[in-house]
Formats: C-alpha cells, structure tokens, sequence
C-alpha cells in the first residue's frame, strides 16, 4: 500500500457494515411482523444470518484497515 493513504478495504469494511446493519434490521422486521406472502424458506430466516455475516465482516475490515492505525503489520 502507498504511504499516508486509507486502504480501500476500509471503506469496503463501511459498506458491508451499513449493508448488513440494513439486511439485519429487514430481517428482525420480518421475525416481529410475519410478512402476509412468505417465501419457501422462510423459517431459517436468512435476512438475520446473512445481515449479521456482513456485519461482522465489514467491522473486521472497518478495525483492521482503520485509517491512523500503525501500518507497519502490511
């Protein structure tokens, strides 16, 4: 990576975050407040699973890749 810059894995880590906070909430809407049409697989409730995978893994980005963090470990 060049010197003094942010890493563009930051701002990926961003997006997956707000994408899977936005995912995790439709998804807790839908457990409270059953839709009238439900999908085949409605029961293993995907939009929480996969909202809180992309969570997880922009915050590892976000952390990791934090602008000011030490570059030294790249």
């Amino acid at each position: 990576m060049h010197e003094g810059g942010i890493s563009i894995w930051f701002f990926i880590g961003i997006c997956l975050v707000v994408t899977g906070a936005l995912i995790f909430g439709t998804g807790i809407f839908e457990l409270v407040s059953p839709p009238l049409h439900r999908v085949e697989l409605y029961e293993l409730h995907a939009p929480i699973w996969w909202g809180a995978i992309l969570f997880v893994l922009g915050a590892f980005y976000s952390i990791h890749f934090r602008p000011g963090k030490s570059d030294a470990a790249h």
